[in-house]
């Protein structure tokens, strides 16, 4: 899609602004005309981030401070909020490092723009020569996270669900209570969450990342320890929501079947293995069975959990193709 094509839509585009003081006037620069408002928002930075934004004098510019650190999640809630208020067709974040390519924006867009997709993320697993330039923090802790993701949001086709070069239907945004969105790193995943619950379709698009001097802030320990509970409690909303309010479907009947079976049989098993270790008698075969037996129907039932799960990610777009503006 060229860009006469994507001038004809109001596109905009977010950026988080926190100590890329080095990089902020290139990215601003480099962002192609058909984007039609670049929404800065600088997380109470502690360089001179907002005063060369500033000095850029783009009239696209809407320039937007915080006095008080919110983090990541916290600056898109405040730019997603203003793209709202801007009416906005088409919203994409970019971070200010320089890290990813502007060029790539008419393909995150296009999918929006046809109807295809509800929201589109960066994919860098497909470009084997980026991702060689990809520094190992990164690629071990993504990695680690991938398979968690996956299982707490329901989108099991994204092969890099962590990537934050993500372009989302302003008619989304609307829908989308952004004070539930998660202010610090657990932006990206509470917010694919969050898509989950709502069943939009996420769709994934290749796209390289860039990587030159910029630091890693991507934190081991902060990523082991700090977001697998998160994602343990998305997951449990999304189940709660998707499939017990919004709907009853197979998966909730596999799993009101098979966590109880599995609880009851590992709970019952232990019992009676604690009873065997301090008694030194066997267990009966009646007893082994009635803590096997539930175990492994609980196992399959909710093995078929996962099953549905992954064969009933979304693929009907809520919202419809654009209408190009005269």
């Amino acid at each position: 899609m060229d860009a006469a094509l994507l001038s004809r839509h109001s596109i905009g585009v977010v950026i988080p602004a926190y100590r890329v003081a080095r990089h902020i006037e290139q990215v601003v620069r480099g962002l192609p005309a058909f984007v039609s408002k670049i929404i800065v928002v600088v997380d109470a930075s502690p360089d001179d981030t907002y005063e060369r934004v500033a000095a850029l004098k783009d009239p696209r510019v809407v320039l937007l401070k915080h006095e008080v650190n919110q983090g990541v999640g916290g600056a898109m809630q405040t730019g997603f909020a203003k793209a709202v208020e801007l009416g906005l067709e088409i919203v994409v974040k970019m971070d200010g490092d320089d890290q990813m390519d502007p060029a790539e924006l008419p393909h995150l867009i296009q999918p929006l723009v046809l109807g295809l997709a509800d929201v589109t993320k960066g994919n860098r697993y497909e470009h084997v020569s980026a991702l060689k330039s990809m520094p190992a923090v990164r690629i071990f802790g993504n990695a680690g996270l991938t398979f968690l993701v996956k299982l707490a949001s329901g989108y099991w086709n994204l092969f890099d669900p962590a990537n934050g070069y993500v372009a989302v239907r302003g008619d989304l945004l609307r829908r989308l209570d952004l004070q539930k969105l998660h202010k610090r790193y657990f932006f990206e995943s509470g917010f694919l969450i969050q898509l989950g619950i709502m069943r939009a379709v996420v769709r994934d698009v290749a796209i390289p990342a860039r990587y030159g001097d910029e630091q890693s802030s991507l934190s081991i320990p902060r990523t082991l320890f700090g977001f697998p509970p998160k994602l343990l409690w998305g997951f449990v909303r999304r189940i709660f929501w998707r499939h017990f309010v919004y709907d009853f479907t197979a998966l909730s009947l596999y799993f009101l079947l098979g966590l109880p079976s599995l609880l009851w049989g590992v709970i019952y098993g232990s019992i009676v293995w604690l009873e065997v270790q301090e008694t030194q008698v066997d267990a009966t075969a009646g007893q082994v069975m009635l803590a096997a037996m539930p175990i492994i129907l609980g196992v399959q039932f909710l093995s078929q959990c996962f099953a549905f799960d992954i064969q009933n990610v979304p693929r009907q777009p809520l919202c419809g193709p654009l209408e190009p503006r005269d």
